[in-house]
């Protein structure tokens, strides 16, 4: 009786409900469905689920949504009750669903059956952006990736939030972006996305007002300030209408009605003095950038004694509608300098030991920057107190420096020490070495097990393995693990391959020769021993460090080069000797495209062919930084009507030329691709055999087919660059370079030789020259080869001056700067001087008679195709047979210049 008039009340409250009722499928029309939540709670009556069903789904499954709710078949449940206010909560939990009811569409006994009445949340098909460009729009998709989630606010509101953020930290603080909603008839239940950006003007900053700053001066602090920096434009005008309208003026507008009689002289003067331009430093205001910088500001402060200061306060504020002024209130303090400095728990190294490598002393002022450059690791030195204890397997060392006393102006500092037992490396091993092979990678590893733990081993296996150029140098990283007890650590070194191979295809004009195709492949981690393994081909052998490069130019039948070298720089497997072969071949051909006949007319050729052979080997005195090597090289030139070019009193012959190639070389850059500390030095002399000393017969006198058969020289080369890092910053490095080369004969007898001579100018590239059998030193602001004693006179027959200079002088000043360390594509910028020259003599011999120029250039290495290059440079003197300065040239380079 009593579930009579329950199943009585479910069919009878139907009409009453207020609630929505909305029909499922067709099969449950017999009985309108009824929404649980609105029946009377006071009267709940048990049920066994007979069945569910779902219905409103247009891309979700019906099992996993009724499987989600929590509720089955045959389970009992209270109507009304707990476990459909539960399923109700765990449906709306997901987030994918916009509406949800559960109705009872049968009872039968104390069997119900439930129906799920759905709505979906509509789902984002893609994302649309107006108001940016093709760059800002790739990036900001990175940003937001909404694509196939469900519609929700607060994804909206956050990807909303992301957009204007990326235009704020682009200084575009009053940027805008407003969201809109389509429905995408393309794709059931999804909508498109539209986000519509207003950049408005970028912010600039108009004025940084320092004050307190009693000591330091308001251009030092302004300096520290490295990515927050007033607009000079604004600066400049800022100034000026101060200085000479004693106005706040903020507009040219309002400057004029306050305009003062000045004469034209007096601000040219002014603008000149004061006016500066940040090409590197952007005047837009970041959040983040300030931030930093205040804590720059205070480190400066610090180094300089003031261990006190702090700003007190800092405000940003708008200037205008596109400007802000900055102001910051600094608390200076006193000045401070160092008194007492002790050492406590120092039992190995006594405390002179400890001072001299601290290289503080009393008297010194206050420096917390040195002071823990000293304790710890100083990069620019590599000698501080860490490195004394870690270089002899102390690596738990640990050193605190306690401020003991602080009396009037100094300061007494104790430095306690823990040192810990002496660790031995226990193991080291590698990974991300997919491409290398195991044995290629360890070979290059300082630090080894047995061995005691050594910080500048480990310093110098992380250079080590920078410089072979398979990894990515900016992500090689020690994985040290110590373990205490056992007074062992093992070392496991992080890599991350990067693409190392590179295809050279490019195309140059070669001056008379037009243009000029190279077609180039170098291969830097070849295998031999992997020919045979197919699956080692990507897409040739690789992963023995093995050097295989292949190289074609052609311009028809003009010029044509080919090339091919393999080096392997383990040669036998257990020491660092190199052995590497070439062959070249070169022809360049004097061509009259003009003559009658379809057939252009062959004036004659110059060939080049020859192959090396050498061996190189690392050696450890003066230090293992060094390198030694000796190549073998023989070569053939073949003039057929071009001898006179070279200065011959023949157009048609051979010559010979048997060297001795050795080097000597220190190279401790820590970068290959963007060097910041280190040097590179290169000693590299050329010997040939003293044939007149061996043929009495052959002498000045002698025909120049004979006297010129077998070349006789010898060639001195130096070339020496240095790295510094400047402005406290990894990203500004200055290099510096000077190279110098001197053409010699062994006596009077023969005197010097036609070729490997000295060609100087422009862009340094064979590719551009075509300067076969010479040595091409390039001079920026200077046109090709312009600078080469005898390029007046090349090519006439009554001439006897040779063409090429026999010593030449270099010296290059560079001021860098990083623009993305990426190593898929490394950028740096760059402004230059240098100044050199090129003298047929040694009696016209002058190094201080130099060439001089000056410009700004841009770098990119891309692993596919090297190191790419622009310059464009201005020469101040004129070039020979010129009386006007050389003035502005543009250079195009491709790969590493080194003259």
């Amino acid at each position: 009786m009593k579930r009579s008039i329950i199943i009585l009340f479910l069919f009878l409250s139907v009409g009453s409900l207020q609630a929505q009722i909305r029909l499922g499928q067709s099969r449950y029309t017999s009985l309108k469905p009824v929404d649980i939540m609105e029946l009377n709670y006071s009267k709940p009556q048990k049920f066994r689920i007979a069945e569910i069903k779902a219905v409103g789904l247009a891309t979700l499954d019906e099992v996993a949504i009724i499987s989600l709710s929590g509720l089955k078949v045959d389970d009992v449940i209270s109507v009304p009750g707990d476990a459909i206010s539960y399923a109700l909560k765990k449906l709306w939990a997901q987030g994918i669903i916009g509406d949800v009811k559960i109705l009872v569409t049968k009872v039968e006994g104390d069997d119900i059956y439930l129906l799920l009445d759905l709505t979906e949340r509509p789902r984002f098909s893609r994302v649309e952006f107006s108001g940016v460009n093709k760059t800002q729009e790739g990036e900001l998709k990175d940003k937001v990736k909404i694509r196939g989630r469900v519609v929700r606010d607060d994804v909206l509101n956050t990807s909303q939030r992301n957009i204007r953020q990326y235009f704020v930290d682009k200084g575009f603080l009053n940027a805008e972006v407003k969201v809109s909603q389509e429905r995408d008839t393309t794709l059931p239940n999804s909508v498109k996305i539209k986000f519509d950006v207003d950049t408005k003007s970028k912010v600039k900053i108009n004025e940084i007002k320092i004050a307190g700053n009693d000591d330091i001066s308001d251009k030092k602090v302004k300096g520290k300030l490295k990515n927050t920096k007033e607009h000079a434009r604004l600066h400049i005008f800022r100034d000026l209408i101060s200085r000479f309208t004693n106005t706040d003026a903020k507009s040219a507008k309002e400057a004029i009605v306050y305009r003062n009689p000045v004469s034209d002289e007096e601000v040219k003067n002014y603008i000149n003095k004061n006016f500066k331009l940040n090409f590197f430093n952007a005047s837009k205001f970041v959040t983040k950038d300030f931030r930093e910088d205040k804590e720059k500001v205070i480190d400066f402060y610090n180094s300089r004694g003031f261990r006190d200061a702090v700003i007190l306060r800092d405000s940003v504020y708008a200037y205008t509608d596109n400007t802000i002024n900055i102001d910051l209130n600094i608390e200076e303090g006193n000045k401070y300098y160092y008194r007492n400095i002790t050492f406590t728990g120092n039992y190995i190294y006594e405390n002179p030991i400890l001072l001299s490598k601290l290289g503080i002393a009393k008297g010194d002022v206050y420096n917390k920057e040195k002071l823990d450059k000293r304790l710890n690791y100083d990069p620019q030195k590599g000698d501080d107190v860490s490195s004394l204890y870690q270089d002899d397997g102390y690596l738990f060392f640990s050193i605190d420096p306690v401020e003991v006393n602080v009396q009037g102006d100094s300061i007494d500092i104790e430095l306690r020490i823990f040192e810990g037992p002496q660790v031995t490396v226990n193991s080291v091993s590698i990974q991300g070495n997919e491409r290398t092979s195991d044995h290629v990678v360890m070979r290059e590893i300082r630090i080894l097990p047995g061995q005691k733990f050594n910080r500048s081993l480990l310093v110098r296996t992380i250079r080590e393995l920078s410089t072979l150029g398979y990894f990515d140098p900016e992500k090689i990283e020690p994985d040290m693990r110590p373990n205490f007890e056992d007074a062992t650590v093992d070392i496991t070194f992080i890599l991350e391959e990067r693409p190392n191979d590179q295809i050279e295809l490019s195309g140059g004009w070669g001056g008379f020769f037009g243009f000029v195709g190279t077609v180039g492949l170098t291969f830097n981690n070849f295998s031999i021993k992997n020919i045979r393994n197919f699956e080692k081909w990507r897409p040739l052998p690789v992963g023995d460090g093995q050097k295989l490069s292949l190289r074609v130019q052609a311009n028809g039948k003009a010029f044509q080069n080919y090339s091919v070298s393999l080096t392997e720089p383990w040669f036998g497997g257990k020491k660092p000797n190199a052995l590497s072969f070439s062959f070249n071949h070169s022809v360049q051909r004097q061509v009259d495209y003009f003559s009658q006949g379809n057939q252009a007319q062959d004036l004659g050729f110059f060939k080049i062919t020859g192959a090396t052979v050498g061996l190189s080997k690392r050696v450890t005195w003066p230090d293992d930084y060094f390198m030694f090597s000796n190549a073998l090289a023989f070569q053939i030139y073949d003039f057929n009507e071009f001898g006179r070019q070279f200065g011959l009193s023949y157009g048609t012959g051979k010559s010979n030329s048997l060297a001795l190639n050795t080097t000597i070389a220190r190279n401790n850059v820590d970068n290959p691709i963007y060097p910041r500390m280190g040097s590179n030095i290169n000693l590299t002399t050329s010997f040939t055999p003293p044939y007149s000393s061996l043929n009495k017969n052959i002498n000045r006198e002698s025909p120049d087919q004979e006297r010129f058969k077998w070349l006789e020289y010898h060639k001195w080369m130096f070339d020496a660059t240095f790295y510094t890092p400047v402005f406290g910053s990894s990203k500004w490095v200055v290099s510096a370079r000077t190279h110098m080369g001197f053409l010699g004969s062994y006596g009077d007898r023969i005197g010097m030789i036609p070729l490997e001579r000295f060609v100087m100018g422009g862009d340094g590239m064979t590719f551009n020259n075509f300067a076969l059998g010479q040595e091409i030193v390039g001079l920026r602001g200077y046109e090709n080869q312009v600078l080469t004693p005898g390029a007046l006179t090349r090519g006439d027959p009554n001439s006897t001056d040779g063409y090429g200079g026999i010593v030449y002088n270099k010296h290059v000043m560079e001021l860098r700067f990083l623009v993305s360390p990426n190593p898929s594509a490394t950028i740096f910028l760059l402004g230059f001087a240098e100044a050199g020259n090129n003298w047929g003599s040694y009696a016209e011999f002058n190094p201080y008679n130099l060439k001089k120029s000056a410009g700004v250039g841009a770098r990119i290495f891309m692993p596919a195709f090297g190191l790419l290059g622009i310059d464009w440079g201005y020469g101040f003197d004129p070039a020979p047979g010129q009386s006007t300065p050389s003035g502005a040239q543009f250079h195009f380079t491709i790969g590493q210049q080194f003259r």
